[in-house]
This record gives C-alpha cells, sequence and structure tokens, in this order.
C-alpha cells in the first residue's frame, strides 16, 4: 500500500492495535505505519504512534537496531542514554512526537559519537585491562566514529522530512 492512500477503519484500528501492543517494534515497521498515518492526521493516530516511538526506545529496540548495524564496534548505550536525557531537557523536544528521531538527530546535532567514541575507547576493558597508547586509543576512536556514524546515518535516513508538528 502507498502512503498516500486512504485506509479502512478497519485498517487504522489494526494498525493502532499492533503499536499499542508493541506487535510492531522496528524501525521500519514502526515508519511504515507512521507515513500511512500522517496521511490520516487523526488524534487517535498520533497517540498510538508517539507511544510506539517511545516504547521503542525505552526497551532497547532502538539500541539493539544500532547495535545490529555496529557488529565491529558494537554502538555505546552510554551515548544513546546521554542523547535520551538531553532530548528530555530540551524544551524543544515537543517539536516532534517521534521520541527515536529526536534521540538520533540529538546524538548527530550535539556530535555525541566522537564523546563517546573517545571515552569507550580509553577504557581498560576495551584492551584487556591494559593501559593502551594514545595512538591504540585515537585508532580505535575513530574506528568506533567511522562505524557508529555510519549506523546513525542509515537509521536518520529513514526520515525524508523531520516528523515535527
Amino acid at each position: 500500500m502507498s502512503s498516500n492512500q486512504k485506509i479502512s477503519v478497519a485498517e487504522k484500528t489494526q494498525y493502532i492495535q499492533a503499536l499499542r501492543t508493541h506487535q510492531t517494534n522496528t524501525l521500519v515497521e514502526l515508519r511504515r505505519i507512521e507515513k500511512v498515518f500522517a496521511v490520516l492526521g487523526t488524534p487517535d493516530c498520533s497517540e498510538a504512534m508517539t507511544s510506539a516511538w517511545s516504547y521503542y526506545v525505552d526497551s532497547h529496540s532502538l539500541l539493539t537496531e544500532l547495535r545490529g548495524l555496529t557488529k565491529n564496534y558494537p554502538f555505546s548505550s552510554d551515548c544513546l542514554d546521554e542523547a535520551k536525557r538531553r532530548v528530555f531537557s530540551d524544551p524543544a523536544s515537543n517539536r516532534s512526537w517521534n521520541l527515536c528521531w529526536l534521540v538520533l538527530s540529538k546524538i548527530q546535532n550535539d556530535q555525541l559519537i566522537p564523546y563517546y567514541a573517545r571515552y569507550q575507547a580509553s577504557l581498560p576493558a576495551m584492551w584487556g585491562g591494559h593501559t593502551p597508547s594514545s595512538e591504540q586509543i585515537t585508532q580505535l576512536t575513530n574506528a568506533f566514529i567511522a562505524e557508529w556514524n555510519w549506523a546513525l546515518s542509515q537509521m536518520l535516513r529513514h526520515w525524508e522530512h523531520p516528523p515535527t508538528r
């Protein structure tokens, strides 16, 4: 079904139920429904969509999908947690119903990846308990940055336009 087609009341009800029961909890599936609901623009759709995006982020599905894209250097949960904290403390966050997009945008706009890449690359656990040289830390930091930025761009490409009010 193309996203500019109207859907039946039964289909809308089915989508809302899938969102509320978290049967739909991947970025691709949520975006597909979001595009259909954007045409409708009714409050019951907005509430279900907002709730579904929040669940997607809070249930660690966003982190799981990011880590699925960063198999060599798993995405930092600390980076994601900091982005969520910043979204919740940002008064402009009410400009979107989409917590996932807000968090991903916050990571990009606040340039959180370089900081968390260096932080993670500096952890002794990353080096088997040995103290790494500054060159080693820089090399690992750059590897984290490259893979994490690629994953972030893959996630953000799902929105042609920001989901803002």
